[in-house]
């Protein structure tokens, strides 16, 4: 099985695919919860699988069947909901976040789609006597050209921790 070489850097489909991880990153720190849903396909997948430590050859770094969360876009659209009203107590006082997103990799798949592989350093802050939590990892991405443009149809979240130091997930990474 021969791996396939990611697009050139130049190539107009890898600027693309660039320009969307960069704007959706904007509008995730801005809060910007219906603007980042207007991103997402109706089929969406996001997806957070549980890291485990295995041995050194080991087959597996993800615990199967377990997630940190698995979601679609009516989980989404609830999660979202919900930060807009008083019940969102893990987001009050609101996290502050910076999503930076870098080593972007961009693969043809099936026409109409491209596989992006990212890594992703969230820094998030809340309140002013908490410490502030960093957040490693790797994403995979499934975009989809539409009539709108590129939209997220499938995001699997891999965390280079095993054990998360935050305390709480009610942000989008």
């Amino acid at each position: 099985m021969t791996t396939p070489k990611p697009l050139p850097y130049g190539d107009p489909d890898h600027q693309a695919a660039h320009q969307f991880l960069v704007e959706e990153a904007a509008l995730l720190d801005a809060a910007d919860y219906p603007g980042w849903l207007a991103l997402l396909t109706e089929d969406i997948r996001y997806l957070m699988p549980v890291r485990v430590t295995t041995a050194r050859g080991a087959p597996a770094s993800t615990q199967p069947g377990l997630g940190h969360f698995d979601e679609d876009m009516y989980a989404l659209r609830k999660r979202v909901q919900r930060l807009a009203t008083d019940h969102a107590w893990t987001e009050d006082p609101p996290s502050r976040t910076r999503h930076f997103v870098t080593n972007i990799r961009t693969f043809r798949t099936t026409p109409g789609e491209l596989r992006v592989e990212s890594a992703l350093l969230l820094f998030r802050s809340r309140g002013d006597t908490r410490e502030a939590d960093l957040i490693s990892a790797g994403r995979t991405d499934l975009l989809r050209e539409t009539a709108d443009g590129l939209k997220l149809a499938r995001r699997e979240i891999t965390v280079d921790e095993a054990v998360l130091r935050t305390q709480n997930l009610a942000v989008f990474l």
